[in-house]
Parts: structure tokens; sequence; C-alpha cells
């Protein structure tokens, strides 16, 4: 008879997710997550594998919790360019905060600190950075075709141009103490959708 698990592993899951995006991979033990979830080592591979799988399975999570609110925002019926620019006010709002900037971005944060060196984070990275560049591309496309950008204007550039400023802002938030920087350079690139 198969034992019946002693802990809710999608509880778990959240869990190191937390910890991962507060600490980062490489300064997470495997000491800490048992610690942190409060489970035994040997549940904790039986669940989730190893340490590396379980980061991969945390930033999948991540992705699901993250993608839908992008979605809505930016799929959202009615003019574009209100919820593009929304979306890069907020993200500059949240980069320059103190209470969210230290945490800074799952995926940027795995993009800076693993990406460069591990095939599987680079991956979800990417895959992250397509899904909201198709979500920025879409909406400026449509704001175009609204007559909201003059049809001159190339929103798959304009796509990629918010996906690297969205980056940069989330990574200059986390080590900056001047929100402004962050504030300035997003109302600046804003310009470019007037």
């Amino acid at each position: 008879m198969a034992r019946t698990k002693e802990f809710d592993p999608d509880a778990a899951l959240r869990s190191a997710l937390d910890l991962f995006w507060a600490r980062g991979y490489e300064a997470t033990s495997m000491a800490d997550l048992v610690e942190h979830l409060g489970i035994g080592r040997a549940s904790l591979y039986a669940t989730f594998g190893n340490k590396h799988e379980l980061y991969l399975k945390a930033m999948e999570r991540y992705a699901q919790t993250q993608d839908p609110r992008l979605f809505a925002e930016l799929s959202a019926p009615g003019p574009a360019l209100p919820a593009v620019r929304g979306l890069v006010r907020r993200f500059a709002a949240e980069s320059g905060a103190d209470e969210t900037r230290l945490r800074g971005c799952l995926v940027t944060n795995s993009a800076a600190e693993l990406g460069p060196h591990d095939a599987g984070v680079a991956r979800r990275v990417e895959r992250s950075w397509e899904q909201l560049e198709t979500l920025l591309h879409a909406a400026l496309a449509r704001a175009v075709a609204q007559g909201e950008l003059p049809a001159d204007r190339d929103p798959r550039a304009l796509a990629r141009m918010l996906l690297v400023l969205l980056q940069g802002l989330r990574v200059v938030g986390k080590a900056s103490s001047d929100p402004g920087r962050v504030h300035d350079a997003a109302e600046q690139a804003l310009t470019l959708l007037d």
C-alpha cells in the first residue's frame, strides 16, 4: 500500500518559489529548503527531484501566476495604448518601491544568475520573454490598427524595445535606491508611443 504524502506539494512548491525568489538559486541550499518547507529531505527529493529540478518547477509556477495578469492587462478590449503605458508604469513603480524592488522579478533574476550557463533556465527565461513580447506586439499592432499609433510605427520593434526596457527596469530598480531613475527611464521610453 502506498504511503500518502504528509504535506501539500502545491503549498511546498509555493514556499520554495518564495525562498528562491528572495535568495536566488545559488544562495539557497537544500538544507534551507528542507527547513523553510518543513518537510524531510527524502520527501523533498521524492516529490520534486533535486534542487535544480525544484527550481525549474518554481519558475514554471511563477510563470503560471504572472502571465495571466499580463494577458488580461494587454488583451482587454478597447484602446490598447493605455494598457501598454499602464504596464510600463506598473513595472517602474514596482521596480522602485522598497517593498518589492529587492526581490525583483524571478525571470530577470534567473536570467542574470543562471541564464548564461544553465540551458534549462535559459529556455524558461526565453519562453517568458517571448510571451511578453508577443503580448506587447499584439497590443501595439492593435494600437496601430485602431489609429492610436501612426501607421509607420513597427509594433514588433516597439515590443522588443519595451521588453528590454521592462527587464532593465527590474535590474536597475533592484540595485538602485533612487526610484526616480527607473521612473524617468520609463517615462522617456513612453514618449516613443506618442
